[in-house]
Order: C-alpha cells, then sequence, then structure tokens
C-alpha cells in the first residue's frame, strides 16, 4: 500500500541530498513532480473559494494547451526548481528540459506531451498515437512503435477527468468520450465496462498541417506529379467529389487540398461530426460556415441548411444516413463544387453504400437513392494506406459515376488505376461523353481535362474493362433474378 505523503516531510528534506539518495534516475524525477505538485498544494489551502474556482479554470485551460495559462505553470515551475536548487536534476530524455517534464506530468499530457507538441524529431511527421494501458504506441514511419514512457494508472485517471472538464456534456461514467485539444488533436477515450481490467484507452489522432498543393502530395507519392493539372481542372469545371478510403488513408488531407484551389469568394457549408479541419485558417478570406452535427443534430438543422444560398457544401466524415441524405438534398438541387469524404475502400460500392443507409432511416426506393448518387456525384478518388508503411498513402484509383435517364443505367467508369505490382498509374483517357453531357456550360473545359487524360495515359495505360454496370443496381430493377 502506497504510504500516505506528507508535504511538510516533502519540503523540509527536498533540499537534503540523502532525500534522492539509493533511488535511480526515474525515481529521482517522479520525487521532484511531488515536490513542485505540494508547492502548488501548498498554496491552494491557503486561498479562498473564488481563488480556488480561478485555478480550477485556469489548471483546465493549461492541460488543454491554451498558450497563456500553459506559460504560467511553466514559469511557475521553474521558480520552484529554482529555489529548491532542482533546476539542474534529471530528466527523462523524452521530455526537452525538466520543467517541460513537470508540467506535462502535473498538468499536462504526460508522457504524451512530446508527441503531441512534437517535443522531438521523431515525433512531427506522428499522425496517431495509443495509451493502452500504462503503454505508449507511436506511429513512427509507418509502424505502430512501443515507447520508453509508462503512465500510471493514477496519472491517466487524473488525465482523463481533467479532459472532461472541456466537455461538460460527457460524464465521467460513460465508457467512451471524443474530446479535443487546443492545437485540434483528437483524443478518444475508452474505459469503465468497455475495456479489460487495466487496458484503459486512449487514442489520440494528429493532423499534420502541411504545405496544402497538389505538387506536395505528389512530392509524398500520393498521386503523380503528372496529375497536378488534371486535379486543377476538375477544381475549376466543378465536379461535386467524394473522397473514400480506410481509416488515416488521406481522405481529409486530399479533400482539405483541393476546396483550397476553389474560389475565395463562393460561399460554403462545412459540416463534420467533430471539428477536426480549421477551414477559417485554411481558407481565411472564403466565407465559410462551420457546423459541427452528426445524426439527429444534423436532422434537425437539414431544412434549415436545404434553404441556404451557399455555393457548395463540404460533408467531412460522412457515416450515418442524416449526412447521406442532406448530401444528396443539396446535389439534387443543383449545387455543385461539393465534397464529402466517407469510409468505405471501395469507390463503386459508396453509391450502394449510402443509399442502404438513408433507406433504413428514411424509408425511399433504393433503387432511385442509388441513381441520384451516380446522377448528382461525378467522381470517386479512392485513397489507402500502403501495408508496408501507414504513414504512406497512396492514390488508388479514381472512378466517374453518370446516370443515363434514357436507359435508366448507372455507370461507373474507371478513369484511374495503381497497379501495386508496376508500382505506376495507369489512365483511360476516354472521352468524358458523360460529363459534356452533364455540364454543356462546360463543354470547353471538359475537352481539355480528356486532353489532360490521353497526356496522362501515354505514361500507362488502362486495358483492361473500365466501364462497370453494378450489379446491384440491375438486381433492384430485377434484372438478373
Amino acid at each position: 500500500m502506497e504510504k500516505e505523503f506528507c508535504l511538510e516531510e516533502y519540503l523540509n528534506r527536498a533540499a537534503a541530498s540523502e532525500f534522492f539518495e539509493e533511488k535511480d534516475d526515474m525515481a529521482r524525477f517522479e520525487q521532484i513532480c511531488r515536490i513542485v505538485e505540494a508547492e502548488f498544494d501548498k498554496e491552494w489551502k491557503e486561498t479562498d473559494d473564488e481563488a480556488k474556482n480561478r485555478k480550477l479554470g485556469r489548471e483546465k485551460r493549461a492541460i488543454m494547451g491554451f498558450e497563456e495559462e500553459t506559460a504560467f505553470y511553466k514559469e511557475k515551475i521553474r521558480e520552484i526548481l529554482r529555489e529548491k536548487k532542482l533546476a539542474e536534476s534529471w530528466h527523462p530524455d523524452w521530455y526537452p528540459n525538466l520543467s517541460e517534464g513537470v508540467f506535462a506530468e502535473l498538468y499536462g499530457l504526460a508522457g504524451l506531451a512530446p508527441w503531441a507538441y512534437d517535443m522531438a524529431e521523431k515525433y512531427r511527421n506522428s499522425s496517431s498515437a495509443k495509451l493502452i494501458g500504462d503503454r505508449l504506441y507511436c506511429l513512427i514511419g509507418g509502424k505502430s512503435c512501443l515507447q520508453p514512457q509508462r503512465i500510471s494508472k493514477r496519472r491517466r485517471e487524473q488525465l482523463k477527468r481533467t479532459l472532461l472538464l472541456a466537455t461538460p456534456h460527457e460524464r465521467l461514467e460513460y465508457g467512451f468520450h471524443e474530446v479535443y485539444l487546443r492545437n485540434g488533436i483528437r483524443i478518444t477515450i475508452y474505459s469503465g465496462d468497455r475495456t479489460k481490467e487495466g487496458q484503459d484507452i486512449m487514442v489520440f489522432r494528429k493532423y499534420l498541417l502541411q504545405d496544402l498543393s497538389f505538387e506536395s502530395l505528389a512530392e509524398m507519392g500520393t498521386i503523380p506529379a503528372e496529375a497536378a493539372g488534371l486535379f486543377r481542372k476538375m477544381v475549376d469545371i466543378g465536379f461535386n467529389m467524394i473522397f473514400t478510403g480506410q481509416v488515416r488513408s488521406g481522405k481529409t488531407t486530399f479533400l482539405q487540398i483541393w476546396q483550397s484551389y476553389e474560389d475565395p469568394s463562393l460561399e460554403g457549408l462545412a459540416i463534420s461530426t467533430d471539428p477536426e479541419t480549421p477551414w477559417h485558417e485554411i481558407m481565411p478570406e472564403a466565407p465559410i460556415m462551420q457546423l459541427v452535427a452528426d445524426g439527429d443534430r444534423l436532422a434537425s438543422v437539414a431544412k434549415s441548411l436545404l434553404r441556404g444560398d451557399n455555393d457548395y457544401i463540404l460533408l467531412e466524415e460522412m457515416r450515418d444516413a442524416a449526412a447521406f441524405r442532406l448530401a444528396l438534398d443539396i446535389t439534387s438541387a443543383g449545387t455543385h463544387r461539393s465534397k464529402a469524404t466517407i469510409h468505405d475502400n471501395d469507390g463503386v460500392n459508396v453509391p450502394y453504400k449510402m443509399a442502404c443507409k438513408i433507406r433504413e432511416q428514411y424509408g425511399g426506393e433504393i433503387k432511385e437513392l442509388i441513381a441520384q448518387v451516380f446522377r448528382n456525384f461525378d467522381y470517386a478518388i479512392e485513397l489507402c494506406q500502403m501495408p508496408d508503411n501507414r504513414s504512406k498513402k497512396m492514390m488508388k484509383g479514381i472512378i466517374e459515376y453518370s446516370y443515363d435517364s434514357e436507359t435508366d443505367t448507372v455507370t461507373a467508369e474507371r478513369i484511374c488505376r495503381y497497379d501495386f505490382n508496376q508500382k505506376r498509374w495507369l489512365w483511360n483517357p476516354a472521352p468524358r461523353r458523360a460529363k459534356l453531357h452533364k455540364y454543356p456550360q462546360q463543354e470547353k473545359k471538359i475537352l481539355e481535362m480528356s486532353c489532360i487524360l490521353t497526356g496522362l495515359s501515354g505514361q500507362g495505360k488502362l486495358d483492361e474493362r473500365t466501364v462497370i454496370h453494378p450489379a446491384y443496381y440491375r438486381r433492384e430493377t430485377g434484372e438478373g433474378r
């Protein structure tokens, strides 16, 4: 059983050299953290209730990463370390200095702080981290690597309680939570009955804000450099786009880059299930309204959104019927330049997935719902992670959607596919007749797009069948039964 902590004993013995004798480096560091914590506790006991409330608010803002509060506590810690003659003491090498380490252990993210705030070079390009029990894993070089730091159960509980202070609608007894730090890091917490004893989980996602350009995607090997001109032309034409793929496949980044090329004078509406993308920072001059809603909350405002005069809509992480139905309702009204992300490995399957979800929740004819997706959206860009390096993202294909009302057929035509054996992109140079029919006012630009595709196919041409009439649509019409 842990010995009861005595404030006076720690403070009286802190300056004595024997206080640290027979202790290893990590134990000494932990004792230093407790000495500093005791000084703060001493101040707490000497303040009135009003001051305590202010202190609680300051602590909450410090752990969430607010600059003023963070700087305040770090300076206070440095003062205490100097007064106790501990400023030159050893600190774990995952922290840049002692005061940063003590702050992280008392008011920050403990051993996660170096990853969250890029305190070490190896963490700068790490997009995710997982805390499983006391073990920390970070995605480094595309692989989950166990880190040396350990986070105790007491510290994990303290961390969870403090994080939940920023989300009053969340309750501690809930076994699942999603919260956000000041710098946009998303934290998903699983605990209680949802996890095994001692194996509570925190999943951290960090969005690496790189140069938002098609050229940057080419430098990372996500797309071929020659495709940048094609994508700029597609943005200019104003197609409705879907970016699809597995988790961490680069969908959001591709959406952000695509959108960054839009005319900033156009009015947009961005709807997401979480405050993931700071559109006001990416396009500070563009009038983009940003809403955070899904499920029932999104359904409750859907009618008012339909009455809006937006030039386009951005739907991040479409995953429920409300989002899918809103996407179809808005694009059915003739809205172009809309963009969405969805979790699905197969772009051909996306229309069926959307239609099924809508029908389950709201009813309707699935055949008509499928046709609406093919009619309203123009292209799906498929993305994936490379299996040997999960930090590397790859555009594995582009699919063109179209619907022919005369023959009542839906078509998914593959205009690009990545050949994983040959390690190159293959292209379909066929003219975009369906898009010429849909966008006659953009005939010149669509013909220019076709010329670009012809040029790309010179690097590698798609020779296999590219036109797909999905069986699920034929099945719904009664064919093939």
